[in-house]
């Protein structure tokens, strides 16, 4: 089964970004953020969407 939500680490490393990075992109709204708990999780959709947008500049 394919995850749908990757915590920020994971999420960070598929795209080959660092931390600080990452955490840029998440304030700016480039991708989706949830909270389970404490836990934040990123959505692999949000990301492929992310993806998509820098590849159509």
């Amino acid at each position: 089964m394919q995850p749908i939500a990757l915590p920020p680490k994971e999420a960070f490393a598929m795209l080959s970004i660092g931390r600080i990075k990452g955490y840029e992109l998440i304030a700016a709204g480039e991708v989706e953020v949830f909270k389970i708990g404490r836990s934040t999780r990123i959505t692999v959709a949000s990301i492929l969407a992310f993806m998509e947008r820098q590849i159509a500049i």
